[in-house]
This record gives structure tokens, sequence and C-alpha cells, in this order.
């Protein structure tokens, strides 16, 4: 693509707040009180939109880890959140999304500052969905219940017996650095509704939107002991809660990798264990749509977020008879998409959130044009004077055994395929060993919910991608993941069921 030369890519000045949580010192939000860690050991925060150093974390020692598990235990034990009235648990939840929406704006600057997204996205997405997980989630507080059951092989009237839902106890939460703050409330939020207690460690690559909620936590009137949050590497601090006998269930996101990882060694003490993954998400393209419509959706669909979403549109199977038409509707977005730094307010697209990552994706790139793939669209980096952007990349000519077409790569590149016939789409869709997403773009309705029935996909979108919302379960078939998150059934995951029987 043609670099935009009046596109600056200098990061923006900080806000004197941002600047001024960056230099706290770097401590750990345990029972409720920022303490020192036990070492000295700490993690850069980097802002990707320039590359440079802009504060520290604590990288948690085993003992830090020890002694917020121990709080989480403490706190979960004495009944001191679980015992509550559920409207109390309510409200205390509400006041915490309360203070997060009058912080909004911190928030989303913060966000953009260590995950590089757009700070007007993470203001019109991330904090707004963060919010509505803990408003959705507090009203399930008062809404868990028990049934009564007439058994099957006995007489009626000699026993009483009867099902409640009970906590599922510590929960130990590890989320990415996709989408930090939202992804800790999809965490945090129905474990409080149900009663348990947590650790929370975000990703060592964005660690501030997490420990910035820490300081509104008592504000908001939580008993201490309830929401701990710890930063640290995943392989040591995330490991030792994972591991850790006084956890009883480990929530994670992150690649699939990983999560198998997690649930190996999670196995050894029967841990409950939810797990969201990886993702190469199918988006399928009718022939009978309004290309000026779909081409600009699977654009959004793979370029949203720098593509690094778990539901990227990040294979997309176009018809023959429209399939260049897409491809040029798609490249002509590449100036929306064009790379900012994530202070600028007209960036609609930011840089990869690390050097690894950047490294990541422009290896695969290199990979497919190794392999025959030709590029559409991007496929370079554009000029900066620092920070990692990536152009948003359209690949043709692939083929099924290729690597970017078979393996996650979590950055704005599309493979692009033709197809004939729905037989022929669905085969292709379900190709893969991930079943997360995948978006479906048609105006015949009989067509949308035939695909939809033969797509193995634990959400499938409909002329749109990637629409989240907090009342709908989420999760993975396959290699995407275990359990659901969202809805009713997001609660369900931080629930035992108890069975009582009484003879009278």
């Amino acid at each position: 693509m043609n670099e935009m030369t009046t596109i600056s890519r200098q990061q923006r000045a900080y806000s004197p707040a941002a600047a001024a949580f960056l230099a706290r010192k770097p401590q750990l939000f345990i029972n409720n009180e920022w303490v020192d860690s036990s070492h000295d050991a700490v993690i850069e925060v980097e802002d990707p939109s320039s590359g440079k150093i802009v504060g520290h974390v604590v990288d948690a020692s085993d003992k830090d880890v020890d002694r917020a598990v121990a709080a989480a235990r403490a706190a979960f034990d004495d009944g001191r959140w679980s015992g509550l009235p559920p409207m109390v648990r309510d409200r205390t939840m509400n006041r915490l999304a309360d203070l997060l929406e009058a912080n909004a704006a911190l928030f989303a600057e913060l966000e953009a500052i260590d995950n590089g997204k757009p700070m007007t996205m993470a203001g019109a997405v991330d904090i707004p969905g963060a919010i509505s997980q803990l408003r959705f989630m507090a009203g399930w507080a008062s809404k868990i219940s028990g049934e009564t059951t007439q058994p099957y092989t006995m007489p009626g009237g000699q026993v009483f017996s009867y099902t409640v839902r009970e906590p599922v106890g510590v929960c130990a939460q590890i989320v990415p650095w996709n989408f930090p703050l939202l992804m800790a409330s999809l965490k945090i939020a129905p474990a409080l509704a149900a009663g348990c207690t947590l650790v929370l460690k975000p990703a060592e690559q964005t660690s501030l939107t997490a420990l910035k909620l820490a300081d509104l936590v008592v504000e908001a009137g939580f008993p201490a002991g309830v929401i701990n949050i710890i930063t640290g590497n995943g392989h040591t601090a995330g490991d030792r809660m994972v591991k850790h006998p006084d956890v009883d269930k480990v929530a994670f996101t992150g690649s699939t990798e990983i999560g198998k990882l997690i649930n190996r060694n999670a196995t050894a003490s029967m841990k409950r264990v939810t797990l969201e993954l990886g993702g190469k998400s199918p988006v399928v393209v009718m022939p009978d749509v309004d290309v000026a419509q779909a081409a600009p959706g699977a654009a959004g669909a793979i370029f949203f977020n720098s593509g690094q979403v778990c539901v990227a549109g990040s294979r997309l199977f176009a018809h023959k008879s429209v399939f260049d038409q897409v491809l040029e509707g798609m490249a002509a977005t590449a100036p929306f998409w064009s790379p900012r730094p994530s202070l600028d307010p007209d960036a609609h697209m930011g840089p990869l959130v690390s050097k690894e990552q950047h490294e990541r994706v422009m290896g695969y790139i290199e990979a497919g044009k190794r392999d025959g793939a030709s590029v559409v669209m991007g496929g370079d980096v554009p000029a900066s004077d620092g920070g990692y952007y990536v152009n948003p990349t359209i690949l043709a000519n692939v083929n099924p055994q290729m690597s970017v077409v078979r393996e996650e790569i979590f950055g704005p590149v599309v493979v692009a395929q033709r197809f004939e016939d729905l037989d022929e789409v669905a085969r292709m869709a379900n190709d893969t060993c991930f079943g997360l997403g995948a978006g479906i773009w048609t105006k015949d309705v009989a067509v949308m919910h035939k695909l939809a029935a033969r797509i193995k996909s634990g959400t499938v979108w409909g002329n749109c991608h990637a629409m989240i919302d907090t009342a709908l379960p989420f999760g993975g078939y396959k290699e995407s993941g275990l359990g659901r998150e969202q809805g009713h059934q997001g609660v369900e995951a931080y629930l035992e069921t108890k069975t009582v029987i009484i003879q009278l």
C-alpha cells in the first residue's frame, strides 16, 4: 500500500493523571492494601506506539503469589463475601462499575498507552464493555438458586431432597494483553456474583488498567481479600497460581498452547477450569451480498484491534463470483486502517502490542510470501521513528497447507480463498483445529441458517463480526477452549451443585 505521508507516528504527550500513575512505585494489591514484593524484580512497561519504556510493575515472586492466595482463601473461608446478602454483593459490584465509569477517560488512556490500541477505541469498546460485565453479573448475585426434586425411586413423603448452588471457592484468573481491562472484568464479575474470592493476574505486557482498577476496589466497599491483583510473568507467577493447592478454580484467556499446559497442571488437583483460547475464524461472503457493505465488514473483522482478537476474521472465503470485488473493497479501506499512535484521535488501528508480537506477525507474512502467497495489500511496515506498526495485510493465492492459513497469527493479516458452493465452504471453514468464531455475509436467510448450523464454532455472526454482549455466552469448540463465559453460563462456571437428601 502507498504510505500516507501525512501521518505522524510520534506518540502524543500523556495526561498528568496518566503520567502520575506510571510514576508510582511498583506494588501489589493484596488484602485491600498496596504492598511491596518480597523481592526487587520488576517488569518494564513499554508504550508500543513509541517502543519506549514508560514505567515498571512488580514481577511477583512465589511468596507474593502465596500471600495473595492466602488472603483470598481467608476471605472465602470466613464468608465475609459469600455470606453477605446478595443485595449487598450486587450493590458493591455496581459501585465498582460506577467508579470505573467516573474514571473512564483515564482508563481508556492507560489502556492505549499500555496496549497500543487507539484511545478512542478503548473509550468506545473496552471501558464500556468492562462496565457492562460488572453491571450484568451484579444482577446474578440475587438470582442464584437451587430446586426441590422428587426422587425417582423413593415413595413420596419419605425424603425431602433439594439442590443448592455454592461458590466454587478461590479463583486464579489470568487474562490476556489484547483487551486487558475488559477481559479482567469478564473474569472478575461472574466470580464475585457467585460469591467467590479471587487472585487476578493481568498479562505481563499490559498490567496498568488492572492495577488502576485495584484503586477502586476499596472505595467500592469490597471486604479485604475478596479481590487481589498481582502482576508478574506467566511462566512464574501464573504457573504458581495454577498449581497452588489453595486455588479451587482457574480461569484463563490466551493462547491454546498455554491453555493446554494450564489444563494439564490443573488436573493434578482436579481444579475447575475455564479456558478461552485461540481462533482462526472464517468469514464467508456469499455471492448475493452488497459488496459495498460486506467488504468493509470483512476488513473490520480482521483489522480491528490490529487483528489482535481471538475471533479475528483471519480466513476470508469469498464466492468466486465476487472474490475480486471483495478484495478490491477491502483494499480500499487501507487509509482508514493505516496504523497510528494510540493517542492520535484519528487512529482506528494502532501498533502491535510488543516487539515480540511484531516479529511474530512479520515472520508469518514472510513465510506466506515464501510459500507462494501473493500480497494484495500491505505485507510491510510503515515509516515510523519507533513502535511496532504493521500495515493491514491481505494475502491471496494461499492453500490450506500454508502456516498463514493454519496457524493463529494474531495480527492484521487475512488470507483470502475462493469457493463455489455451500458444501465446499462449510468444509473449508471447518478445516481447522479451532472453533471460536465465524462470520457469514449473505442476504439469504435460509443460507445463513444452513451455514450457521454446519460451522463448528462457539459463535456465528451474520452480516457483522465480533459483536459481543454480556448476556450471550461466549466460548469455543475444539481447541478454542473449555466452558463458556458471559450470560448465566458464565456465573454457573463459578458454582458447584450440592444435592441434599433428608429422610423424614
